[in-house]
């Protein structure tokens, strides 16, 4: 480990030049003491490393040296697959080593190079979170993603939708998967591969057996076809709507991509005001009703006759209850059983996928 860190510390000195004490423990997540006693190390191993005291001073590398231990090892090729997601990186335990490989392939590179590759660095940021989204952290990912590198079987509890809710599973892991901040794991139970949210496993076991992969498996291709999958399973009511010139532009701000797409693929030429007619899918009566409530009066559904029915009925709700808050002054009247009580109860928060 020791020498890992040394190894960091004269890289960095060459890649960047003169850095402080200060500067060298925070890149390296060591106390300054640690520093202190790393440099020494270095100079009594015949590493020309020198520092300067006082204001502007630090530590450097004596003109012209160039370490030439620049290998990866293979912990570190494999981390250069998630450069750009750091903070991925750091869930899976990965944080340290490729911190390493990078800097292992900067000093290989020649100073121009090495300078763009800085610039693009300070100018280009990946964040893999969507808007109003917390990154998901379990506390089981860094031992599943351990598991999933050496191929050992596991044993997990997890907790699911349907019921018994809570259940125990053998499982090969195949690969982890991020997606908008949050964790998956794909793995096989009885010889079928599914897919588990990695929060929802309450207890992990790693064993001593090891699996066999199946040859060829791709796990972005069977990520995508599980999407595709899912989307058929979960989307299930079509619906006939109009929509407003309006909404028509700034959907892709208000819907997500799949009802998009839905409209964009079935929407017909705009009538005399310059609405069109298209069909979406969506999940259930329950679900749309306040999701496409959300959209206003821009958008009118047709059909099926219980959803629009259901939509009428909530507005109508929400419009009696204002109208009752109004005749009091402004106080909220109390509460009543009220069509939109039974139609939007039915909403729930939309599920993560379900093994």
């Amino acid at each position: 480990m020791r020498a890992a860190r040394l190894l960091s510390l004269v890289l960095l000195l060459q890649n960047r030049g003169r850095l402080t004490a200060g500067e060298l423990a925070g890149e390296l997540g060591v106390s300054v003491r640690t520093v202190y006693r790393d440099i020494d190390a270095l100079s009594g191993a015949g590493i020309p490393v020198y520092g300067d005291a006082g204001h502007g001073g630090g530590y450097q590398l004596l003109g012209g040296y160039r370490t030439r231990l620049t290998g990866l090892h293979a912990d570190e090729a494999e981390s250069l697959f998630l450069a750009g997601l750091p903070g991925a990186a750091a869930d899976l335990g990965l944080g340290e080593v490729l911190a390493a490989a990078q800097l292992k392939l900067a000093a290989a590179l020649p100073p121009p190079l090495r300078d763009r590759a800085g610039r693009i660095r300070e100018r280009f940021h990946l964040d893999a979170l969507g808007w109003y989204r917390e990154q998901d952290t379990p506390s089981a990912l860094a031992a599943l993603a351990d598991a999933v590198w050496n191929q050992r079987r596991i044993q997990v509890r997890y907790r699911r939708w349907a019921e018994p809710q809570e259940v125990e599973r053998a499982l090969d892991p195949y690969g982890l998967v991020l997606k908008a901040g949050v964790w998956y794991l794909v793995a096989a139970v009885d010889g079928a591969v599914r897919t588990y949210r990695v929060s929802s496993i309450l207890r992990l076991e790693v064993g001593e057996d090891g699996f066999e992969r199946p040859d060829g498996f791709d796990l972005a291709a069977h990520w995508q076809d599980y999407l595709t999958a899912y989307d058929a399973r979960r989307l299930r009511l079509q619906a006939s709507v109009r929509i407003s010139p309006a909404l028509l532009s700034a959907l892709p701000d208000r819907l997500d991509a799949v009802l998009v797409r839905a409209v964009e693929d079935s929407a017909g030429p705009p009538d005399a005001d310059g609405w069109v007619t298209a069909t979406v899918p969506l999940e259930s009566v329950g679900l749309a009703v306040p999701a496409l409530l959300s959209l206003g009066a821009d958008i009118e559904v047709l059909a099926p006759e219980e959803l629009r029915r259901g939509i009428a009925e909530t507005a109508g709700a929400v419009a009696d209850r204002y109208r009752s808050a109004d005749a009091c002054g402004g106080a909220a009247g109390a509460r009543s059983s009220s069509p939109a009580d039974s139609v939007a109860g039915r909403a729930t928060a939309a599920r993560a996928p379900k093994p």
